[in-house]
């Protein structure tokens, strides 16, 4: 993390940020998140990632606290202070802060709003080598399209996937696989590339949409259909896909391998053209 954060209207010091322990976000995790990529100083599809953001918060009924100008006079100047390499961006806004543990208080309140940067430190070469992943039974509320920062259920399930030795949890609700504890999941099936509708089951990834342009573009065909459990075992490749670790194939599933146990054609194919594009975005800065 970086040495300076936004919060509230003040650019300070990261060990001097302060959110009052009367937040609403801190006490019942009332509030929104957005995270997005920063590939040569400059935001990845910011539009979409604020759209989102807007959304949630619509969701959860809070004001939004910017405007698309306030947004990206905040990014900039968290821009202006950032290092070489890849970022992550971090914005969160809760409801805010009353006097009290009162649950019932959702008006009157001024949304605290905190954001920051990050450095990305993923080692990409060997997650574009395979994880394993592990089927868990999706025990998570159900509005998973509003990205809340009550993620207790995403840490537990994402926790037991970690104790088996596997690096993500792929998730079932209703005899289907819908998405990943913090991602969204893509299998090749019957010469298609099948992936769950954007319902309330799914977060929609902004990394999500990308794979489905970067699909329609090399002519691969895409169902936006969630695979049903007697199918995943018939799928030849699976991948994960999320703003930091964008494209990761998924070569083992509950310990046996999928498809041949490498990664495929389709889903390399996808990660040169999300490279591709990555690269065409830094040199158009």
């Amino acid at each position: 993390m970086h040495d300076t954060v936004y919060l509230d209207g003040r650019f300070v010091a990261a060990a001097e940020a302060k959110v009052s322990v009367f937040d609403r976000g801190f006490l019942f995790g009332d509030a929104a998140y957005e995270v997005i990529p920063v590939y040569g100083g400059r935001v990845f599809r910011p539009a979409q990632h604020l759209g989102r953001l807007g959304a949630s918060l619509a969701e959860l009924g809070i004001a939004p606290p910017h405007d698309e100008a306030g947004w990206n006079a905040i990014i900039a100047r968290l821009l202006a202070q950032a290092g070489p390499g890849e970022q992550s961006l971090y914005i969160q806004v809760s409801r805010g802060a009353d006097t009290g543990r009162e649950a019932a208080r959702f008006a009157g309140l001024t949304p605290t709003v905190f954001a920051m940067l990050e450095p990305v430190a993923l080692d990409r070469a060997a997650l574009r080598r395979g994880i394993s992943a592990v089927l868990l039974e999706d025990t998570r509320w159900h509005n998973c399209h509003v990205k809340s920062t009550s993620l207790l259920g995403n840490l537990l399930l994402r926790r037991r996937a970690l104790e088996s030795g596997a690096a993500e949890a792929l998730l079932v609700r209703d005899g289907e696989l819908t998405e990943g504890s913090s991602s969204n999941v893509f299998a090749v099936l019957d010469g298609a590339l099948r992936t769950a509708p954007a319902d309330r089951r799914i977060l929609r990834g902004i990394t999500r949409d990308v794979v489905l342009e970067l699909a329609a573009g090399c002519g691969i065909p895409v169902v936006e259909r969630a695979l049903a459990l007697g199918e995943v075992a018939r799928a030849g490749e699976m991948f994960i896909c999320s703003s930091t670790r964008e494209i990761v194939p998924v070569t083992r599933l509950d310990r046996s391998a999928v498809g041949d146990g490498e990664p495929g054609p389709v889903t390399q194919r996808l990660i040169a053209a999300f490279d591709a594009l990555k690269r065409d975005f830094v040199e158009a800065a």
